[in-house]
């Protein structure tokens, strides 16, 4: 069969993978370090930071892309098959990248292990169950739920108000009905009554505060700082002050270390921990990351959605969390994407229009100028090819993108694996020589109202940023009880540089509006909430999960 008719399962199926010992070997990672899950993934025991962390670090190369749309863009198989054409080119090079969350998987958006020749592998495995990391988070954050509850029934010694317990229970699938719910019905036995409702696992406070966490003792101190409800007085009430933080620290500590798999080539690759980006931080855990940039060379890394969320936060909050700093960056874009941005309907986006495109191309350009001129960083823009591409839409995005003084390089990793993201490998190898700088958006020290409005109008381009008056409540009581030197989570959108879906391109002339703001004290950041998003997603019309089976050998068919 032609490579261009496989699946990407029937891709990943075909792999011939090694031992996941031989791949940890190869990395010189020690065997007593080694936590096998089978024959091709294993754990990475975090104590093993202390023998390499005076390893000199990684040139660290963040890849993200133009705002995502129903035309895909490939940033997660561009992430991989950059990181294969490297080890073609020699070097020595670790990728790491999120866990896939089983709602999406089931749902309509797919998982997270790339596409056609640039894949990580076993694919079924990593968008399944994998090691279990979910469902011990999961397994956490329920803990704490019933603590509180259990509090609550028992006397309730903390004064906690039962109207105002923050604190949500998880389960990773995609369950509108669990959004919000009753529960501690059935009498007095049976709890207190009081509205409740499920997010989705990964939009959990514990997946943000397990994947900014350096050890099992910062993450254990995070867990203590997390808010999970107020006392009739106002004042929070925390983890710590229930003693939930040693158990749950407890449930996650093998969760905690690092999950060793590799690509269709053979490339080592740390999946580990995934928040939402539009929602939370949006990228994997600073434990793979560290850990990463302490084995390889070149360690290889992507942060959700496109620049205006995942960069920003990879930068205003991983990076200023945990001291990494990125050499290089990477924006990936498509030519269909970006002619969607210009008002091009999906079923016509094979034909080439270069009016649309050139409508669509400022996007890219608004999400250029913000890691070279926001936050200084070197990038290259990285163009995931398709054969319905044509060489003056190709032409066009280049010299456009060479007027801000930033190269364009054709990836084609997606149907040639490692050999197709060559060139783009070379470029990257160029910019990891220029010093690079960092500056983040704005000043801790700085007023929240300011910072939010710093993230809005240097990054969105917004005009100005609108406060509800509940926002602006929160804010001041958030700044009393000695929040307000935290970093700012937006929370918005992925699709628009506004809060609203539907404004693609680059807008102008817009305000964001802020209507709503909570802290989350074990992440160590606040989350501003604009427009409507939604903590536990739903599942679309004709979910994945109609078209996925498993046949008599144990085989698993359609997935992706």
């Amino acid at each position: 069969m032609s490579k261009k008719f496989l699946s990407d399962i029937e891709i990943a199926q075909q792999a011939e993978m090694k031992v996941i010992n031989q791949i940890a070997e190869e990395i010189g990672i020690p065997e007593k370090y080694v936590e096998n899950y089978g024959k091709y993934k294993a754990k990475v025991d975090y104590r093993y930071m202390n023998e390499i962390k005076n390893n000199k670090e990684a040139k660290l190369i963040l890849v993200t892309a133009i705002n995502p749309t129903p035309a895909g863009e490939g940033k997660t198989t561009t992430t991989i098959g950059v990181a294969d054409a490297l080890k073609r080119l020699n070097k020595n090079v670790l990728v790491a990248l999120r866990e896939p969350s089983l709602g999406p998987v089931f749902g309509i958006k797919g998982g997270a292990a790339g596409g056609g020749y640039a894949q990580v592998v076993p694919m079924e495995d990593i968008n399944l169950h994998f090691t279990g990391d979910l469902h011990a988070i999961g397994a956490a954050n329920n803990l704490l739920a019933a603590m509180i509850d259990n509090h609550i029934h028992q006397g309730n010694k903390l004064n906690i108000d039962t109207r105002r317990v923050v604190w949500r229970r998880a389960v990773d699938m995609n369950d509108r009905q669990l959004r919000n719910i009753v529960n501690g019905l059935g009498g007095k036995a049976h709890g207190v009554p009081r509205e409740d409702g499920f997010d989705i696992t990964v939009a959990s406070e514990v997946m943000a505060a397990f994947c900014l966490s350096n050890d099992i003792l910062d993450l254990k101190e995070r867990l203590a700082r997390i808010v999970v409800a107020y006392t009739r007085d106002g004042e929070p009430v925390t983890a710590g002050d229930l003693n939930a933080q040693g158990a749950m620290a407890a449930l996650l500590k093998d969760a905690l270390k690092p999950n060793l798999v590799q690509t269709l080539e053979g490339t080592p690759a740390f999946i580990h921990g995934g928040p939402f980006a539009n929602i939370a931080h949006g990228c994997n855990s600073v434990m793979a990351t560290k850990m990463a940039s302490k084995i390889a060379d070149y360690a290889i890394t992507e942060a959700g959605f496109g620049a205006d969320l995942g960069a920003e936060k990879f930068i205003d909050i991983k990076c200023r969390m945990s001291g990494l700093k990125p050499d290089a960056v990477i924006i990936v874009a498509t030519i269909k994407a970006l002619k969607y941005n210009g008002g091009v309907p999906k079923n016509e986006l094979n034909q080439e229009n270069l009016e649309a495109l050139e409508k669509g191309i400022p996007n890219l350009l608004k999400h250029v100028e913000n890691i070279t001129q926001v936050f200084k960083l070197p990038a290259v823009v990285a163009i995931n090819q398709f054969p319905t591409d044509t060489e003056d839409e190709l032409k066009l995005v280049e010299n456009k993108c060479k007027e801000l003084g930033v190269n364009v390089a054709l990836s084609e990793v997606w149907a040639k694996g490692g050999e197709g993201g060559e060139a783009l490998a070379k470029e990257i190898l160029k910019l990891t020589e220029i010093e690079s700088k960092l500056e983040f958006a704005y000043d801790l020290e700085m007023p929240i109202k300011e910072k939010i409005k710093a993230i809005a109008q240097k990054v969105y381009g917004a005009d100005d940023v609108d406060f509800t008056r509940k926002a602006s409540k929160e804010i001041a009581n958030l700044e009393k009880l000695g929040f307000g030197k935290l970093p700012i989570c937006m929370a918005k959108n992925q699709y628009s540089l506004t809060d609203d879906a539907k404004k693609l391109g680059r807008p102008t002339g817009f305000n964001i509006t802020v209507r709503d703001i909570t802290v989350s004290a074990g992440a160590g950041f606040l989350v501003a909430l604009t427009g409507d998003i939604m903590k536990m997603p739903g599942l679309p019309k004709v979910p994945a999960a109609e078209g996925i089976d498993v046949d008599a050998d144990g085989r698993i068919k359609g997935l992706f």
